[in-house]
Parts: C-alpha cells; sequence; structure tokens
C-alpha cells in the first residue's frame, strides 16, 4: 500500500516531499492506492519488451509443449512388443485394407504369428467389422511407411495424431482466450495427460476421432466470428442503402462451416459417435445465428434464423459429411470381397444403386450389433461413472517374480492403464462444472462453445448406460476439459492489472496446482507405458479400489 498524502504547498509520497502549487491552506487528503501487478509481471514485460522476443513467445511457446508431446509419445513407441488390447483387430484389419481394400480374415492365434513378423495370413475372405475404415486406413498409413513386422509400425500414426492434437489445441486456446500463456497452458495439460499419451502410444480408433472432432470445433469457432462479422457488415450496408433489415440475409459464404461439415464427416467415418459432434454443433450454430441477427439489429431474428439461415447451414454440412463419410468406403465399393459386398444382387438387383443398397443394408447391420452390445467386459465402464473416473481401462498386464523378466525385487508388473492424470481429470471435471454455472450467469460465448464440445462428446452415451463401453471413450471429450480447466485457470491466475496481493496469490495458485499435475503425471508414467515397476509401486496407482 502506497501513502499520499496533500497539504498546502506540498505533496508527500512515501515519504518524499513535492512542492506543488496548492494555495487552499486548509485542504489535507489522504489517499491509499493499492499498487497493481508484481515483479513477476515487470520482469515478464522488459523479457518481451521487443517485436522480436514477443514472436519468439507466440511460437515458442506452443512449440515447445507440442515437443513435449512428441517426446511423451514418440519414445520407445515399439513397446510393448504385442498386440495391445484393442490393436488385435484394428492393426490387423488396417493391413488388410491395404491389401485387399477391405478388412480379410484372419486365422486363430493369428496374433502370436503376426507380432512374431508372419503378417501375411489373412485370406480374402470378408470379416465383420463394427466400425468404418477410416480410422483403419490412418493406421494402415504408419503400416505402409515402417512395415507391419515393426510394432512403432502399428502406432505411429496415432501418435502423430497426438502430437498434432496437441499443437492443435494450443491454436483454439489462443483463440479462444487471446492468451499465448493460456494457449500453452492447454496444450501442455493435454501434452502430459495420461488418457491423451496412452490413446496416442495404441492403435485405436478413438484418437483419430478425437482430432477429427477437434479440428471440426476449430472450425466452428472460425466460422462463429467470420459469419457474425458479415452479418454486422450487411446490416450496416443496408440500413446505408436506407433498405430492409426486418429478416436478414441468408449467408451461403461460410467456408468455414463447410469445412466443419466435411471434418465431423470424417469424425463419423472413424466411429459412428463422430455423428454426435455434426447434430451438437449444428444446434450450436443454429443458437449463435440467431444471437448475431438479434444483436445485428434484425427484427424478425428467430424467425429469419429458422426459415432462411437453418435450411442454407443444413445445405453447407450434411451433404458434405455424409459425402466423406461415403467415401471412407471406396475400398469396399472399389472391390468385390468386402463383407455384404454382393447382398444385394441376391435380392436381383444390380449396377451402382445395387452397391449403394448392399453398403446401406451393411450399415444397418452395424448399426444393430453395435447398439446391441452388451456382453460383459471385466473393465467396462457404465457412464454415469465416467466422470468420477469410477472404472478406468487395463490395456496390459504382465506380472513377475524376482528372476524373471529382469526383476530384481519380489514382485515386480508392467502395466498400461488408460487412465487420465486424476488430479487433472478431477479439477477439469470441477472447472466444467463451474463453467456451466457461469454460462447460465453470464452468457458468455467461450463458455458455451467449449461446454457444447464436452456435451457431444459425454451426454449422448448416457443413452447407453446398459452397452459394454469402456472409460478410454473420453478422449474424443478430453480436449473439451482441458480448455475448460484452462479457462478456469486464466480466472485464477488473473491480469497484470489487478490488485498487488490479487494476482501475486493467482500465480501462487496457478503455479501450485500446474506443478502438482506435472508430478502425478511423472508418478503414473509407468502405468501409461509399460515400464516395469515394483509390485509394492504398482499398488500405489490404485487409488480408488474400481481402479484395480
Amino acid at each position: 500500500m502506497v501513502t499520499v498524502t496533500r497539504e498546502r504547498g506540498a505533496i508527500t509520497i512515501a515519504g518524499v516531499t513535492l512542492a506543488t502549487e496548492i494555495s487552499d491552506a486548509r485542504a489535507r487528503t489522504t489517499v491509499s492506492v493499492e499498487p497493481v501487478g508484481t515483479r513477476i509481471d515487470v520482469w515478464w514485460s522488459r523479457t518481451l519488451s521487443t517485436p522480436l522476443r514477443r514472436r519468439v513467445w507466440v511460437w515458442g511457446g506452443p512449440i515447445a509443449v507440442t515437443l513435449l508431446a512428441a517426446v511423451l509419445r514418440l519414445w520407445n513407441l515399439g513397446s510393448p512388443r504385442r498386440l495391445v488390447f484393442d490393436e488385435t483387430y484394428y492393426v490387423k484389419d488396417a493391413y488388410s485394407l491395404v491389401k485387399l481394400g477391405y478388412e480379410g480374415r484372419w486365422p486363430e492365434g493369428a496374433d502370436a504369428r503376426f507380432v512374431a513378423g508372419n503378417v501375411d495370413i489373412f485370406s480374402s475372405d470378408a470379416a465383420y467389422i463394427a466400425h468404418p475404415p477410416l480410422g483403419k486406413w490412418i493406421i494402415s498409413l504408419g503400416l505402409q511407411v515402417f512395415g507391419a513386422e515393426d510394432p512403432a509400425g502399428w502406432r505411429i500414426s496415432t501418435a502423430i495424431v497426438g502430437v498434432l492434437a496437441v499443437a492443435l489445441i494450443c491454436l483454439i486456446a489462443f483463440a479462444l482466450f487471446r492468451s499465448t500463456l493460456l494457449a500453452t497452458v492447454a496444450g501442455g495439460l493435454l501434452a502430459v495427460d495420461g488418457l491423451a499419451i496412452v490413446m496416442s502410444r495404441t492403435a485405436l480408433l478413438d484418437n483419430s476421432l478425437m482430432f477429427l472432432a477437434l479440428l471440426g470445433f476449430g472450425a466452428v469457432l472460425l466460422d462463429r466470428r467470420q459469419s457474425a462479422a458479415r452479418l454486422a457488415r450487411w446490416m450496416t450496408g443496408r440500413a446505408h442503402l436506407g433498405g430492409s433489415t426486418h429478416w436478414g440475409p441468408a449467408l451461403w459464404w461460410r467456408p468455414w462451416l463447410l469445412t466443419a461439415g466435411l471434418l465431423f464427416g470424417l469424425a463419423t467415418a472413424v466411429k459412428w459417435s463422430g455423428l454426435y459432434f455434426l447434430a451438437a454443433f449444428a444446434v450450436y450454430t443454429l443458437v449463435v445465428d440467431a444471437v448475431a441477427r438479434r444483436r445485428a439489429g434484425v427484427q424478425f431474428w428467430l424467425s429469419s434464423t429458422l426459415l432462411r439461415q437453418a435450411p442454407v447451414s443444413f445445405l453447407l454440412t450434411v451433404p458434405v459429411a455424409a459425402a466423406a463419410y461415403l467415401a471412407s468406403w471406396t475400398g469396399w465399393l472399389v472391390t468385390d470381397g468386402g463383407y455384404d459386398r454382393d447382398w444385394a444382387k441376391t435380392q436381383g438387383e444390380s449396377g451402382i444403386l445395387a452397391s449403394l443398397q448392399s453398403l446401406w443394408h451393411y450399415q444397418v447391420s452395424i448399426y444393430t450389433t453395435n447398439v446391441g452390445q452388451e456382453s460383459p467386459h471385466a473393465y467396462q465402464a457404465n457412464p454415469l461413472g465416467w466422470l468420477l473416473l469410477i472404472r478406468p481401462t487395463a490395456f496390459l498386464y504382465d506380472g513377475s517374480v524376482e528372476g524373471e523378466d529382469g526383476c530384481v525385487v519380489s514382485t515386480c508388473a508392467r502395466f498400461i492403464t488408460s487412465i487420465a492424470n486424476p488430479l487433472l481429470w478431477w479439477l477439469a471435471v470441477a472447472a466444467a462444472l463451474y463453467l456451466l454455472y457461469r454460462l447460465i450467469r453470464r452468457r458468455e460465448w467461450q463458455v458455451g462453445l467449449i461446454l457444447t464440445g464436452v456435451a457431444a462428446g459425454y451426454l449422448p452415451w448416457l443413452l447407453y448406460t446398459e452397452r459394454t463401453v469402456f472409460q478410454f471413450y473420453t478422449i474424443v471429450f478430453l480436449p473439451y476439459l482441458v480448455l475448460g480447466l484452462t479457462f478456469a485457470l486464466g480466472l485464477i491466475l488473473g491480469r497484470p492489472t489487478d490488485a498487488s496481493s490479487r494476482r501475486l496469490s493467482g500465480i501462487r495458485v496457478t503455479a501450485i496446482v500446474l506443478g502438482f499435475i506435472v508430478l502425478v503425471s511423472a508418478f503414473f508414467w509407468p502405468a501409461w507405458t509399460g515400464l516395469q515397476v515394483s509390485g509394492q509401486y504398482q499398488q500405489l496407482h490404485y487409488w480408488l479400489p474400481t481402479w484395480r
């Protein structure tokens, strides 16, 4: 606190007297001025005092956390040398896709022979599959570069996708918060999270689904800004010309909305749950269009949104999403051996329509299989418990005793569990609940956008609580939880213009939270990568009985 005393002819500031021209001898005023910022802010301002340094920071922070993500995802990627969890399906399917154009059938005991390098043991008979092909085509890129005999080749594609997701969330966070620091924090949180690490180091489909949905989220963010600005310019110009502004325009030139439709269609071509993102953000776009028209002064803003803009937005997104999904089945369409490929011929049909009829019949069959999947599994997790992190999925466990597999203590274990950093996850869920409260009270667009991502990835699964589903499905909405936590940390951190005491406490709390998150990640690192640890150290990772 700085004390300022004003008397006749002088001002005293913190004990230093300055001459003045005050003529009122009776005037005496004492004002208490709260200092703002901290020494850290002063130092940081000096550090970024030149344009070059600011550019280095703007790019350097996100690049640094992206490189960190690359190290955590690519280090020792070929270990373990075995097909982990559902890699037994997707790696082999991806390999047969490259060879046949569709998923071939593998013999009994194929895993051991495949791992040993005997990879060409599939038949041309078609295998029945439960998910569209795009995610497996992505996995196949690594197989083609490194070969199917190399475990790193099985996983390199999903690992690169995981690294790109960290870079992408940095860009999205900057667009949302206009802060390089918060963008770096968001990227850093995703970089060190265990669920993101495990799903990047395992050749499953969900990482690609997450990334494509996140790209679509970014496209929606860009469309929101561009379309609102275009609407405002149109309304201003129309008013100057004396034209009617009762209904407003139907905006056809929305390239980012078209891009979002394409990306959500591609996400659906990895797993059908990508369709939830298309639906959720279609509703979100409708809402923000209505709000933008109201703010721009459109008199019939609701009617014009529903009758003019909504049909246009539908035509800009749904057909391109459907085309993207259909394109993912090209291999199945241009070959003759795919599952149910000739179903329509058995019904007396022929030509291209017969191919499409067969494909439709296959899609109905896949839908029926997925919806009716209720076979019990030791690690199935009811969606009602996902937010509490009740039942993570164990991907791998190898136990050994002293003298076996390099074990030098009484018992050892190698295990991979697709569990998020528990501290990060629980804080992020708490932040999401706070954001919901904040959205109701303040209606901030950033909060609404983030919560739409969480809702698209989570809420639809509450309709399928009886299905056999797993905790690692939450990877699809993890980025939005990270953005929500970043938003909350930004509020705690405050601004350099805040009072010194407030700013200093914000810096301390934020630093402590981030520090403990990093420490927890270091502690769980062996559980995410399959490093051998003692049996006692392994037991320390079971914080809840349901994690065993």
